[in-house]
């Protein structure tokens, strides 16, 4: 055993040896290896950044939750140049009550929401206001940071208690903490109660708007019936009288399952409800566990995608390192045919040129690594850009760089070992 071992170590010794007589052309040789590694590691995992991003957002939606929302269709508005427009839209009371009769729903949570000037003693800013239930905070997965939410009692008697979004907080009481305080909404005043904790929400390739809710603020549903009513104004381009008002009982239903098994079938019955109760699409269903089964599909494309892209790298990297090594079997033809004149066998030949081979790519798959990791670190730092480096990525990336070393190694190793041992001696 200790000899097989002290056989390899000198096999290697004399591959780094031969390496090393040409430091130039050896480095410039495993350059595709270090590229092909290097970008295997960077490209998995700013895809895997992008992919748990995704996935992130759509679990803050609630993976047992169906969403379902007001949508106002360009044709439900009266237009006017001068005057005023007015419609009627949207999802209403009857809808509410029959899709709480459906099985296996364990709740129902309303909104309804308006933009609208939000100030304070430090300044203004514009916002959401967002007139829900105080299950609101369960099913949408939020944290408070300070404070607390409202009560069924506090909703019941329509107090004027304002939850605020964080960058609402940052931005009309920066160095405080604002629970206690009053914020103004038209002219009607807030008690602030409490503040979430900063999380954004951004539905890219959906029909549903880019939102962040760190600019909401939640008050009991009946508060805002009481001060907002059903009707949600809108100035419109043009002349300054130039709006439209829209009648809207409720803008959107959480609805919260008991078991997520049964999602698909009660988004079917809540769709069966919504058609024939509206003579027109003035809604949007949005079921957040099909949209985390979709991003995990698409991650597996995209990982798909961007590792064969990379492997590319390493596959012109393996030709560069069998170019280099048939250039490095020829001009040390004589030596090959010393060594077999004085004993040496072929598989002596044949492990010395895989060597090299091996030591080649192995270098280059380290560098490659050591680059591939500080990589995705740049990314972050300069885009903010969220990058994952997963073990596996590394591991897969060095392994093929050696596998690439040694199958590209095996044709100009047994090429070298077949040579004729006197013809090889009688080269110049």
């Amino acid at each position: 055993m200790k000899v097989k071992i002290y056989h390899i170590l000198k096999i290697l010794k004399l591959g780094l040896k031969n390496i090393f007589l040409h430091k130039l052309r050896s480095f410039l040789t495993i350059l595709g290896i270090v590229f092909g590694v290097a970008s295997v590691i960077a490209m998995l995992s700013i895809g895997e950044g992008a992919s748990y991003e995704a996935r992130e957002k759509i679990k803050q939606l609630g993976s047992n939750n169906i969403i379902v929302r007001s949508f106002n269709p360009p044709s439900s508005i009266k237009t006017s140049q001068d005057a005023a427009a007015i419609g009627l839209y949207g999802l209403k009371f009857d809808d509410l009550e029959e899709i709480k009769t459906i099985p296996s729903i364990k709740n129902v949570v309303p909104t309804w929401e308006c933009k609208e000037d939000i100030s304070s003693e430090n300044g203004q800013i514009t916002g959401r206001i967002v007139a829900t239930e105080p299950s609101f905070l369960k099913v949408m997965n939020l944290e408070l940071i300070y404070g607390r939410f409202f009560t069924d009692i506090e909703l019941k008697n329509s107090r004027n208690f304002a939850i605020i979004g964080y960058s609402i907080k940052k931005n009309l009481f920066p160095l405080e903490n604002p629970v206690g305080k009053t914020i103004k909404v038209r002219s009607y005043y807030f008690k602030v109660i409490g503040v979430v904790k900063e999380k954004a929400v951004n539905l890219t390739g959906t029909s549903f708007e880019s939102e962040d809710i760190n600019f909401d603020v939640y008050i009991p549903f009946t508060t805002g019936r009481v001060y907002f009513g059903k009707y949600e104004i809108a100035n419109k381009r043009g002349p300054v009288f130039n709006w439209e008002k829209n009648l809207v009982e409720y803008h959107r239903f959480i609805i919260n399952l008991l078991d997520t098994s049964k999602i698909l079938t009660v988004a079917s019955y809540v769709e069966k409800i919504l058609l024939s109760n509206h003579k027109s699409s003035d809604y949007e269903i949005l079921i957040p566990l099909q949209l985390l089964q979709q991003a995990e599909h698409t991650k597996k494309i995209f990982n798909i995608v961007l590792g064969s892209i990379a492997a590319i790298s390493l596959i012109v990297g393996g030709i560069g390192i069998m170019n280099i090594m048939l250039a490095t079997v020829t001009e040390r033809t004589r030596e090959i045919g010393i060594r077999r004149a004085i004993g040496a066998k072929k598989r002596d030949i044949i492990n010395q040129f895989i060597s090299e081979s091996v030591i080649l790519s192995g270098t280059g798959g380290i560098i490659g690594v050591l680059l591939g990791v500080i990589i995705p670190k740049l990314v972050t730092k300069f885009s903010g850009m969220t990058t994952i480096i997963t073990f596996w990525s590394i591991i897969l990336s060095f392994t093929i760089s050696v596998a690439v070393g040694i199958t590209f190694g095996i044709y100009p190793a047994r090429k070298a070992a077949e040579l004729d041992p006197i013809q090889a001696l009688r080269y110049e």
